[in-house]
């Protein structure tokens, strides 16, 4: 291919991913190491009451922020290094808590917190959702065509419905007097507060995970069950092999590669989860790394956002998902250079 041809091809691609990828990156890198704050002023203030022959009239020293000609705010540009990644991480309170061994104290700062939820949220539901998408894609493989159709689209509803309006279906259905906490209320003769316990919120976040991505997963485990091959599976029942040790030792290898490629899709996605949070106001108990950047990002009283703390919660975040992604991507390597 001549390289005018392999440029028209490849070159668009470049330059949006130049566009919307590395000089974003780039640019949340360098803000992580700066520090930009408004420059304020003091300022004298008389406030004076109403009065009709005499007025009371208080002077007051007040900070205001200085601003420019076109009546915007000024701001300094300060380089401070790794102090917005200090301040993320914990700075002195998480240095008293290592030296201590006091996993609670370490728990109570911001960053460790969400980085717990985080990582169990995306290691327990992993599993969870290949085994319910594989066991889905047996079923519906093995099913007649009749009901194939009909279980098809069942099992793919959860995957469509839009993230929030799915979490917000099961919070309405457990939070309040929803009719799930109603049966259990009836059936246990007891009051139950699910919003009030973090456990119970956290499982209902796993909950929904599964619930919404297990269809993916089952798409693409039925797609590769298209492929096994037959004859391999009637040599494996004429020699005796049970249903179980078909799927074990020739459907499950033979889905090996649908397995790293969905483990690498979750893990990226569940590494970043958002919606939960939302959708089930869990801020209070349980918060995510990308929550966590959001609430930086957040305007205070004053109007004033913690972009560098935001842009190194960020880049910690990336730094997660590449090393939750070191495993599967180094075993799909080496399967390619073993062929």
């Amino acid at each position: 291919m001549k390289f005018k041809t392999f440029a028209m091809f490849v070159g668009p691609s470049v330059f949006l991913m130049l566009l919307f990828i590395a000089f974003p990156l780039v640019s949340v890198l360098l803000n992580s190491f700066q520090v930009t704050q408004p420059v304020f002023t003091t300022q004298e203030v008389e406030t004076c009451s109403a009065g009709f022959l005499t007025q009371n009239c208080v002077t007051e020293v007040k900070t205001i922020p200085v601003l420019d000609e076109n009546g915007d705010t000024v701001t300094t540009t300060e380089w401070v290094g790794f102090s917005s990644y200090a301040n993320v991480l914990g700075g002195q309170r998480f240095v008293d808590a290592i030296t201590s061994f006091d996993l609670g104290a370490l728990l109570r700062i911001d960053f460790w917190r969400a980085l717990r939820f985080t990582l169990t949220f995306t290691l327990i539901t992993l599993p969870l959702v290949l085994g319910l998408g594989l066991a889905i894609a047996v079923v519906v493989n093995n099913a007649t065509k009749a009901i194939k159709g009909p279980v098809i689209f069942v099992s793919l509803l959860p995957f469509i419905i839009t993230p929030v309006i799915g979490g917000l279906s099961i919070r309405w259905l457990f939070y309040g007097d929803g009719i799930v906490t109603v049966w259990l209320e009836a059936l246990f003769n007891t009051d139950l507060s699910i919003a009030a316990n973090g456990w119970a919120i956290e499982f209902l976040m796993m909950f929904y995970r599964v619930w919404h991505v297990a269809p993916f997963a089952f798409v693409i485990f039925y797609a590769g069950l298209q492929t096994v091959n037959q004859d391999t599976l009637e040599s494996a029942v004429i020699d005796g092999a049970s249903r179980w040790e078909r799927l074990r030792y020739v459907v499950i290898p033979h889905l090996m590669p649908l397995i790293v490629f969905i483990t690498l899709i979750h893990l990226m996605d569940a590494y970043r989860a958002f919606e939960e949070v939302i959708a089930f106001s869990s801020e209070s108990y349980r918060i995510t790394l990308q929550y966590l950047t959001y609430d930086y990002l957040t305007p205070d009283d004053a109007g004033n956002r913690a972009i560098s703390s935001a842009s190194a919660s960020a880049m910690l975040t990336m730094v997660g998902v590449v090393i939750l992604l070191a495993a599967p991507l180094r075993r799909t390597w080496q399967e390619h250079r073993g062929r």
